[in-house]
């Protein structure tokens, strides 16, 4: 309970609950909704490689799982929602768990390859998998309902991915500060010098790619009821390239750089809307600046900066 009053999440609770006084439609909770969305997957994602220093080029499909299991149990068996969420969740997890100790004994680029074709190979599933998915035509995917309440409309939408995001940051760093958190910053320092003093490397390796899974599936699920169909292109190799970039840019190994990350280039794409499928260079550039002049990414950067001048 110690993070409970963190200044950083006080101040984000603060953001959030005075954001929807400065919309002007509903396309500005559309936006906020997406950076939510992005953000708590992000966030997951940051553990696993700014915290615990594993990179993952695949992680769409992990999206792509919650996103179609949710789609396809619902529509296809009839399961309510909540349920074929928790499912894509724990489908996710074993997945996880399965693939992670072969691919972690992995190192640098072999390790990156590896989640790359984990990422393609979800990715060509559900493109081959029609009489499910719908292929590369998409599918359906009705409105979400919790406790009997339809989830419909952009306050609600908004509310529930602010409540979200804020348990994501508060359950982050209270996972950051505890034993867990210190074993994954002693092994993204030194594998060797973690396990000299006992800190079992594997599992925990196992155990981060696991919740970041985890959390990247519940987002995917939640994002096929809040758009309402679904197509391939959710778990493909861009979108992986995307959340890579939102970590490298709002900073690794910084949870709050996570949100800034994410909002960003969330953002991007409505900016470069002109552009007319330059978005991929723009990510690119963008990618390369921040790691020739903010190596640290955005907020750790500024943090030190304004720090050292205090």
């Amino acid at each position: 309970m110690k993070r409970l009053f963190h200044p950083g999440l006080v101040l984000l609770a603060i953001l959030l609950a005075l954001l929807p006084f400065t919309f002007g439609n509903s396309y500005y909770y559309d936006v906020a909704v997406r950076i939510a969305m992005n953000a708590v997957i992000v966030i997951g994602l940051n553990l696993l490689i700014g915290y615990a220093g594993q990179i993952s080029l695949g992680h769409a499909g992990f999206i792509g799982i919650g996103a179609y299991a949710t789609g396809i149990l619902t529509t296809h068996a009839g399961w309510h929602p909540l349920a074929a969420m928790a499912a894509g969740a724990a489908v996710s997890a074993l997945l996880a768990v399965l693939i992670a100790r072969p691919i972690f004994k992995l190192k640098g680029h072999y390790l990156a390859m590896a989640t790359l074709g984990l990422g393609i190979i979800i990715s060509i599933i559900i493109n081959n998998e029609g009489q499910w998915t719908g292929g590369p035509d998409g599918m359906s995917v009705p409105t979400l309902s919790l406790f009997g309440i339809d989830i419909s409309g952009e306050t609600r939408w908004y509310g529930l991915m602010a409540g979200l995001l804020l348990f994501s940051v508060w359950a982050s760093l209270n996972l950051i500060d505890s034993p867990f958190g210190r074993a994954l910053r002693a092994l993204h320092g030194s594998e060797v010098a973690s396990q000299v003093v006992g800190v079992d490397v594997v599992r925990y390796k196992v155990a981060i790619f696991t919740l970041s899974a985890v959390f990247a599936s519940i987002m995917g699920s939640l994002s096929a009821h809040y758009i309402g169909f679904l197509t391939p292109g959710v778990a493909g190799f861009f979108h992986s390239i995307e959340l890579v970039t939102m970590v490298v840019v709002g900073g690794m190994a910084s949870v709050f750089g996570s949100v800034v990350g994410a909002a960003i280039l969330t953002m991007l794409p409505q900016l470069l809307a002109t552009l007319e499928g330059w978005e991929t260079v723009a990510f690119g550039g963008i990618l390369i600046l921040t790691m020739i002049f903010l190596p640290r990414g955005l907020v750790p950067t500024l943090a030190a900066k304004f720090g050292r001048k205090a």
